[in-house]
């Protein structure tokens, strides 16, 4: 088993009646459900948080491509994937 805490949240009422629903058709608690979603988001959450750091990180050392720039070698590779189709 591995370690845990607690963590005291609070919902508004219809969530948590979705959420007993949702254990009980899931035959899982509300406690591991709500450790899940909180896992999940919080991960995904760093995960955006990080690659905004690298972005700035990009822009700071000067790695970055101008709009226009982008912009054209994104409709030459659509345009290189529509005659593929």
């Amino acid at each position: 088993m591995t370690a845990s805490t607690t963590l005291t949240v609070r919902l508004p009422p219809q969530v948590k009646r979705q959420l007993g629903r949702l254990a009980g058709q899931t035959n899982r608690t509300k406690s591991y459900l709500a450790a899940e979603a909180i896992t999940d988001f919080v991960e995904r959450e760093l995960a955006i948080v990080d690659g905004i750091k690298r972005g700035l990180a990009d822009m700071n050392a000067g790695r970055v491509t101008a709009h226009k720039d982008a912009m054209r070698r994104l409709r030459a590779t659509v345009a290189r994937a529509s005659k593929g189709t």
